[in-house]
């Protein structure tokens, strides 16, 4: 039996029930703003939501960037946006719950990057006063969640590959 409850569930209309406790509510509640301060910013926290096209290539990196990052910032931010608007919901359309993987993810990346999270992050315990502490729960309790909304997406998709599961069920 898991000792946890699964936050998400596809629903046979093909929505998602969202089953957040109110803590976990008021803890999101707060990230969105924390990410709309600092996206527009060459804070080197989001870089990792900005990468360079051209590594090698400075140059065509920066027109890349130049075309593009307008884009991309009005992508995060609308996620964000529709990760705010339904904090409260219970049910999530597939397109509202896409926008939460966005936007989960973006926060889990700038987190991660500010605390500089490498593979060897995950093989150590974290130090009960280190004064990160409660940033890598957050990190890794996005990261859970991150999982979860994958997870159920996933449940909609046709092995095959080809269409939606629930449509070749029903067509």
């Amino acid at each position: 039996m898991r000792s946890f409850q699964r936050r998400l569930k596809r629903t046979r209309k093909g929505d998602f029930e969202l089953r957040l406790p109110k803590a976990e509510r008021d803890l999101l509640r707060t990230l969105p703003s924390q990410l709309r301060e600092v996206l527009p910013t060459d804070d080197p926290a989001v870089g990792r939501l900005f990468p360079p096209a051209y590594r090698d290539d400075p140059e065509r990196s920066e027109e890349y960037r130049r075309l593009v990052r307008d884009d991309l910032l009005t992508a995060h931010l609308e996620a964000l946006e529709v990760m705010e608007a339904t904090l409260d919901a219970t049910r999530l359309t597939e397109d509202q719950l896409a926008s939460w993987l966005s936007a989960v993810n973006d926060l889990r990346l700038v987190l991660g990057t500010r605390l500089d999270v490498t593979e060897e992050t995950y093989d150590r315990e974290i130090a009960k006063d280190d004064p990160d502490g409660t940033a890598y729960a957050l990190y890794f309790y996005l990261g859970w969640l991150e999982e979860q909304v994958v997870e159920a997406l996933a449940l909609g998709i046709d092995p095959s590959g080809t269409e939606p599961e629930s449509r070749s069920r029903d067509g």
